[in-house]
């Protein structure tokens, strides 16, 4: 044999095992992707007898080209809006507005009496007899709530005389809470400001079984 027929021979194999090699030194993931994307074609090839690398390659690109066009199709947003309600008679519309204008109305007009009612049961029933009592520094445990509910005792009235009337279209509340603001805003500051005062005093209060007392005696007449 030529001694250069042989080198030539041992190169090729050294070729070989470098590729082999350097295949083998890959990600595992990137062999994973490449014998997913290659299995398919080489046992159909196979089977027909007609596999080579030119095969291969074209093969691999039309995959590819159609799993670019199926995850296009995937990703493309579809309308899935409903069809578009038969037009609504106007009338009908300003009906319905009118109707749950109504409702937030008085469902805000009933907030308001709950309230009142609440400040004036516990001015009523747990102010006034402590006042009387002289067992606590009323003024530093319920601050201003008597103003506040003087207050909120105009902001009712004003509010019942505004839906008292007859044309539901007619009737206007954010006047009347524009009106009541500098109101409002007055004596909530000064209850706001004392409530953490109000809360330390009720706690030292809580501590002299005498003067707790006196809390139950006005708790159980609120019930």
């Amino acid at each position: 044999m030529d001694p250069n027929e042989a080198g030539g021979g041992e190169k090729e194999k050294d070729k070989d095992k470098e590729k082999v090699i350097k295949r083998r030194n890959r990600p595992v993931f990137l062999r994973y992707l490449e014998r997913r994307r290659t299995d398919t074609i080489v046992a159909e090839d196979s089977a027909k007898g007609d596999f080579n690398l030119g095969t291969l390659v074209r093969r691999s690109q039309s995959d590819k080209t159609e799993y670019s066009a199926k995850l296009k199709e995937k990703m493309t947003p579809h309308d899935l809006s409903t069809p578009p309600s038969p037009a609504l008679d106007p009338e009908e519309v300003r009906l319905r507005k009118m109707s749950r204008r109504a409702k937030v109305i008085q469902e805000l007009v009933q907030t308001e009496k709950d309230y009142l009612t609440d400040l004036e049961l516990c001015i009523r029933e747990v102010v006034q007899p402590l006042r009387n009592m002289q067992v606590v520094d009323v003024d530093r445990l319920f601050t201003n709530t008597e103003t506040v509910c003087e207050v909120s005792a105009a902001l009712l009235h004003r509010l019942n005389k505004a839906i008292a009337d007859p044309d539901p279209e007619s009737v206007v509340i954010g006047e009347i809470f524009i009106q009541a603001k500098a109101a409002l805003e007055d004596v909530y500051k000064i209850y706001c400001y004392h409530h953490d005062d109000a809360n330390m005093s009720l706690k030292s209060y809580e501590e002299n079984e005498e003067i707790k007392k006196h809390f139950t005696t006005c708790v159980l007449a609120l019930k």
